[in-house]
């Protein structure tokens, strides 16, 4: 039996959907008209492309410009590589180093639906550690990776996942939506969040965004321990040095270049 080459099996209609996609690389947004004169396609072709991309998720229209950019659906395929392929496989021994480091849990975090889900933790040595909240769905406005997501993400989905209402968890949680907006500000010039006791009293927590090749955000790297072990002085001195270098680290090892 001879074998074809897989080339052989391509099916156009695909094959210039793809090509539709692959538009956007490095184009924030285009319109039909623009699309046809570069893949050489009837204007009818690729209003159907895309109307289909659209329909699944993968594009979507500014309504205001009337042209297309890259939907969600496109984030989370690429996240979801990135998590099978490398992100979990790439940040535990990071996680690893940091912990011997420091001797605090530290955690891995990406936001779905509004909130934020530690996919990874290593838990420290110490008889009084944090321990796992792997899988948990935990707020955003009130922990350190929620923070960093919506201090980094792109302004339309933080625009989605901004919390209406911010739920107190314990005394030092941030309720007032100006406070948070005002603090997230901070966050993203100091490139690092921290929770001090504001989702569970007596825990102190600071995180820093990961990012991939695309330069898109996939994730959160935090370090967490009881507040009595992790005073301000520490936090500043120690931990948020370490942190930050393993999130550039991790962030690297992803194909970010900063």
């Amino acid at each position: 039996m001879v074998r074809r080459e897989k080339s052989n099996y391509t099916i156009q209609a695909v094959a210039h959907a793809l090509d539709v996609l692959e538009q956007f690389s490095g184009d924030g947004e285009l319109g039909v008209t623009e699309l046809s004169k570069r893949l050489k396609l009837h204007k009818n072709n690729v209003f159907r492309i895309l109307a289909t991309l659209e329909s699944r998720g993968y594009i979507e229209q500014n309504r205001s410009t009337e042209n297309y950019r890259l939907g969600t659906k496109c984030l989370q395929l690429g996240q979801m590589y990135i998590h099978h392929m490398g992100f979990l496989q790439q940040a535990r021994p990071i996680m690893v180093d940091v912990v011997r480091s420091c001797r605090e849990s530290a955690y891995v975090a990406v936001m779905r639906k509004g909130k934020v889900v530690p996919l990874d933790m290593v838990e420290a040595d110490q008889p009084v550690r944090i321990v796992s909240h792997v899988g948990e769905n935990l707020p955003l406005h009130c922990t350190a990776p929620g923070k960093v997501h919506l201090a980094f993400e792109p302004a339309e989905e933080i625009q989605r996942s901004f919390p209406e209402f911010l739920e107190q968890y314990t005394e030092n949680t941030i309720t007032d939506r100006n406070v948070l907006t005002e603090q997230l500000r901070a966050v993203a010039n100091a490139g690092y969040a921290i929770d001090n006791g504001e989702y569970l009293i007596d825990v102190r927590t600071v995180a820093v965004p990961i990012k991939d090749y695309t330069r898109t955000v996939v994730g959160s790297l935090a370090v967490s321990g009881p507040s009595y072990r992790i005073q301000p002085a520490r936090l500043e001195q120690e931990i948020v040095p370490l942190i930050l270098k393993a999130g550039r680290e991790l962030s690297s090892r992803l194909g970010y270049n900063a």
